[in-house]
């Protein structure tokens, strides 16, 4: 099950969303970093466990994960169910079936932030947005807010946007042997994000992406609402699309890989052993003793690519052959050809 959101924000399992509101209100504004200088570390840890269980738990549809697979099913890849919006997770369609989901916890500062309309109002430096001293207020800011039980501080300083920009997509070249074996690339982005006073900035981040053995072109990762922030609009989803790059000697054809060699006319009637470098580095050796004709192809099971859905299974090798005739033969060449094999 992994960790206990409920538990985190002290309410029931049947809380509803104003319920969620409350507690997080209450202990948010509690462990606050900057409100616990003296035991900052501890605070931090506590401050980003309550943003996280609020962000689930207020969330329909990561909710409803949540509540069937626990923090692993949700931090896993499993289907989503049909409710709730985007925010907070990456999604992964291959085209082979139905999206997957996997949440990605988002800052705790930006859901702080969101919540109440600022970004720390004990004059710290965490997240963005505008800075209040807690000089302005004295030193109880909570009596601004109702001692944490007032009624609808996030809601009352929220802001509801009337559309989504539409997404934004950008090809992710990757050649065989990265999505042989699988890697880890790191994307950095500009955009434009806006403070509580409306002011535009510009900011950086590195997004990272795991790419998964066996995906194949045209798989996409969708990172959520990491375009630009706009009034009165919904930034658009970022959108990474798997390219392959062309290969030096193996071409893909779904889960199989396919390479061709050239060979002579005398090696394809007596015998040919295909030598092969596989794309994680293992030395194969197959000797052909059939007689290859110009539509032979040698199939090597298990030797292709990983399956996505499955990546200790593959697909075949299939060998190919493009064999060179001689353009020229004497009389005595073609005498002894007939006698040979005529």
């Amino acid at each position: 099950m992994g960790v206990d959101y409920y538990r985190i924000l002290q309410v029931d399992k049947n809380a509803s969303d104003d319920d969620l509101k409350k507690a997080y209100r209450k202990l948010a504004m509690k462990w606050h970093p900057d409100k616990n200088p003296t035991n900052k570390r501890e605070a931090e840890a506590k401050f980003k466990q309550i943003s996280e269980a609020y962000e689930v738990l207020s969330d329909p549809q990561k909710r409803a994960i949540y509540d069937q697979y626990g923090e692993d099913g949700l931090k896993g890849q499993v289907p989503p169910p049909n409710a709730g919006g985007p925010g907070g997770a990456t999604f992964f369609s291959t085209g082979d079936g139905p999206t997957t989901f996997r949440f990605n916890p988002r800052n705790a500062n930006d859901i702080f932030s969101e919540f109440f309309g600022f970004s720390t109002p004990f004059g710290g430096s965490s997240g963005r947005g505008q800075r209040f001293s807690s000089s302005v207020f004295g030193d109880d800011i909570f009596a601004s807010f109702g001692g944490g039980d007032g009624e609808s501080v996030g809601s009352s300083m929220s802001r509801h946007p009337s559309r989504k920009a539409p997404p934004i997509e950008r090809q992710l070249p990757c050649s065989l042997e990265e999505l042989y074996k699988g890697t880890t690339k790191k994307m950095k982005i500009s955009r434009q994000v806006t403070d509580i006073r409306g002011k535009t900035m510009k900011t950086e981040e590195i997004l990272t992406i795991n790419i998964k053995p066996g995906w194949k072109k045209g798989t996409k990762i969708t990172f959520p609402e990491k375009g630009n922030e706009e009034p009165d609009i919904i930034p658009s989803d970022l959108v990474f699309v798997i390219d392959e790059k062309p290969h030096s000697v193996f071409t893909r054809d779904g889960n199989d890989l396919i390479v061709t060699q050239k060979i002579s006319l005398v090696e394809a009637l007596t015998g040919y052993t295909v030598h092969l470098t596989t794309l994680d580095g293992r030395y194969l050796s197959f000797p052909i003793t059939n007689v290859i004709t110009p539509n032979y192809e040698e199939v090597i099971p298990s030797e292709g690519m990983p399956l996505q859905k499955d990546p200790t299974k593959k697909g075949n090798l299939r060998i190919n052959f493009d064999i060179k005739f001689p353009t020229r033969l004497t009389p005595e060449q073609k005498a002894g050809i007939r006698k040979l094999i005529g």
